[in-house]
C-alpha cells in the first residue's frame, strides 16, 4: 500500500490564490476525508494528485516518490485513478468499452488487450456488481450504476491511491451508503471530497477541514466535526449524537436565526467600538 502526502501545496491560477501551503498525510490504506463549503478549495486539492492541476508550490509525494518530478503521465495513472466530478454525459459506448478504458496506462499504442487484461475487467467488474450489464450502453444506466462504472475504470488502473471527488452526488441513500461501503473494503489509500458531513464522519478514518484554501482543522471525525468549528465554517448549527448502530459520530443540523450573521458582524463592531 502507498502513502500519499502533500506537502506545502499550494496553487494559483490566474491571480488567485486558490489553496495556501496545504500539507494532508494519508497512510497507506486509510480512508481521508476532505470536508468544507462550496468554493473553500477541495477539487482544486484533488486536482493536484491526479494532474490535472499543477501545484505553484509545494509538492505530491506517493511514499517518497514526487509526482510530477519523478513520474511521467502514464507511470501516475499506473498508481493514481480518480472518480471525478466532471465525466462525459455522452458515451456512446458499452459498459464494457467504458471500464476496458482503465487499461489504457498499462498498454502500449496500438497494443490489443492481453488475456490479463480481460481477467482483471471481468474481477472488477464482479466487484463493483455490473457484471450482467457489460453489454449495455454507458447512457442507458441510472446515476448509482453509472458512478459504479466509472468506479470500475478507476480500479482497472490497478491504482495504489484512489481519489474520489464527491462521489456520492445525486445518489439515494442506499447507493450512497453502498459505494462508500464497497471503496472502503478495497483496502487502498483514499482521499475524498465529502460535502456530507455524515457520511465523512461515517467512513473516513481522518478529516481535513478546508476553509479559504486553508486546512483549519484535522483529525479524526470526533475530533473535528465539533459544534463550533462547524458553526464557524458551515454557519449552521450542529448537534453531535453517536449512531445507534454504528457507534460513530452523527450529526444532526439546524440553521442560524435569521439575521443572525448580520447580527454578529455588528456585534464584533460594537466590541471593536467602530459603531
Amino acid at each position: 500500500m502507498t502513502r500519499l502526502r502533500l506537502d506545502g501545496v499550494g496553487v494559483r491560477i490566474d491571480a488567485a490564490q486558490i489553496v495556501h501551503d496545504l500539507t494532508i498525510d494519508c497512510p497507506p490504506g486509510a480512508f481521508v476525508g476532505l470536508v468544507g463549503p462550496n468554493g473553500s478549495g477541495k477539487s482544486t486539492v484533488l486536482k493536484t494528485v491526479y494532474r490535472a492541476v499543477r501545484p505553484s508550490s509545494g509538492a505530491v509525494l506517493l511514499d517518497e516518490t514526487d509526482l510530477l518530478r519523478d513520474l511521467t503521465p502514464r507511470q501516475s495513472a499506473q498508481k493514481v485513478a480518480a472518480l471525478t466530478q466532471e465525466h462525459p454525459h455522452g458515451f456512446d459506448f458499452t459498459v464494457l468499452d467504458v471500464v476496458s478504458a482503465g487499461r489504457t496506462p498499462h498498454k502500449n499504442a496500438w497494443s490489443l488487450m492481453s488475456r490479463a487484461d480481460h481477467e482483471i475487467i471481468s474481477a472488477v467488474l464482479g466487484i463493483v456488481g455490473m457484471t450482467a450489464h457489460t453489454e449495455r450502453t454507458f447512457t442507458s444506466l441510472s446515476g448509482g450504476e453509472k458512478q459504479r462504472v466509472l468506479l470500475a475504470r478507476a480500479l482497472v488502473q490497478e491504482p495504489s491511491v484512489l481519489i474520489l471527488d464527491e462521489p456520492t452526488n445525486h445518489l439515494d441513500i442506499s447507493t450512497q451508503l453502498n459505494l462508500l461501503e464497497l471503496v472502503r473494503s478495497l483496502g487502498i489509500t483514499v482521499l475524498a471530497a465529502l460535502h456530507d458531513l455524515n457520511l465523512a464522519a461515517a467512513f473516513c478514518d481522518q478529516l481535513h477541514v478546508l476553509h479559504n484554501g486553508v486546512i483549519v482543522r484535522a483529525g479524526s471525525p470526533r475530533e473535528v466535526l465539533t459544534p463550533d468549528l462547524i458553526a464557524e465554517v458551515f454557519r449552521v448549527h450542529a448537534h453531535c449524537g453517536t449512531h445507534p448502530v454504528t457507534g460513530r459520530l452523527h450529526l444532526a443540523f439546524s440553521s442560524f436565526p435569521a439575521g443572525a450573521d448580520q447580527a454578529t458582524a455588528e456585534f464584533e463592531l460594537v466590541k471593536e467600538g467602530s459603531i
